[in-house]
């Protein structure tokens, strides 16, 4: 044959129009598999093995038979043509949002409500897409989805921040953390002014000045500001600190889950209904995310919270 035609020639058509033929050892019956005119279909292959530099077929009156170039091309053929196939699958697949990675930043308080669950329901859902959590404060949250190492959030009593839209999906009350020893541990409910003289074991702020100061916030309305005699970043560790006898808190009523007959979790009783008295979890996302992957979350997020309030 002649010099070959630069490779780059080769379209993905070509290697359809030879499997074909390969695969029937007839032309007449390839073109019609392809709905394609015989003539058209046998040029294409011409021009193939001019491309490749050597024949595909060999060509009787009678018969069609692949040569030993065109056996070693056919394997390769439909393994290239199945790469794609599966290629443009996948791409429909991101596009859809029913593939491809997820990275969702939470605050560790979140995993005693109803995160698991929602990390359940779209596993169920999406079980292909690769899922990667990552624990940490909420402020180092917001700053995952700033930076884009992160897709969505959950935060406790996130600040407002410009870029991102936060949706409460959870709130519970705050509760008293006593050690069991403390005279008032046996109350059914406790007023924050009860706590004016106890030391308070505390989160530090840069898990989240909002999150820091809406606790402090209950005793301020009793007209004291606590003494922060210890801070901890972890309210495992805070308990374990309480149940030792070195302080009270106030922390969200989920920590009960987690408290030690060395402690005791007590209703506060602030005497009236306010917004400060809950603690809320947030779906937090970019302002604007239309990403399949990242809403198709969010609305399992949101369904999962909505059966839990019915």
């Amino acid at each position: 044959m002649n010099d070959p035609i630069p490779s780059t020639d080769i379209e993905l058509r070509h290697l359809r129009y030879f499997v074909a033929v390969a695969e029937e050892l007839h032309f007449g019956r390839a073109a019609l598999r392809l709905h394609l005119a015989q003539p058209p279909l046998s040029q294409q292959i011409r021009k193939l093995e001019a491309i490749l530099g050597y024949p595909l077929f060999d060509r009787t009156s009678r018969s069609v038979a692949l040569t030993a170039a065109g056996t070693a091309f056919l394997e390769r053929a439909q393994r290239t043509l199945r790469n794609v196939q599966r290629d443009i699958d996948e791409a429909r697949s991101i596009g859809r949002g029913e593939l491809g990675s997820l990275h969702v930043g939470f605050v560790g308080s979140a995993m005693l409500t109803t995160l698991p669950a929602i990390f359940r329901a779209y596993r169920e859902t999406f079980p292909l897409v690769r899922l990667h959590l990552h624990e940490s404060f909420t402020s180092k949250v917001i700053e995952g989805l700033q930076n884009g190492t992160l897709d969505a959030g959950l935060l406790r009593d996130g600040d407002t921040t410009a870029g991102l839209t936060a949706t409460p999906i959870y709130a519970e009350p705050f509760v008293a953390v006593l050690p069991a020893s403390h005279p008032r541990a046996h109350q059914k409910s406790i007023s924050p002014a009860a706590l004016r003289h106890d030391p308070f074991i505390h989160y530090p702020r840069s898990a989240g000045n909002r999150a820091f100061e809406k606790p402090l916030a209950l005793c301020e309305e009793h007209g004291f500001r606590p003494q922060i005699a210890q801070e901890a970043s972890h309210w495992l560790t805070i308990l374990r600190l309480i149940g030792a006898g070195l302080g009270v808190s106030i922390a969200p009523a989920c920590v009960r889950r987690i408290a030690s007959p060395e402690v005791a979790c007590i209703p506060l009783a602030t005497g009236k209904a306010n917004p400060k008295s809950l603690s809320t979890i947030e779906l937090a996302t970019l302002e604007g995310e239309s990403r399949p992957i990242v809403t198709h979350f969010a609305r399992i997020v949101y369904r999962v919270a909505e059966m839990r309030d019915t």
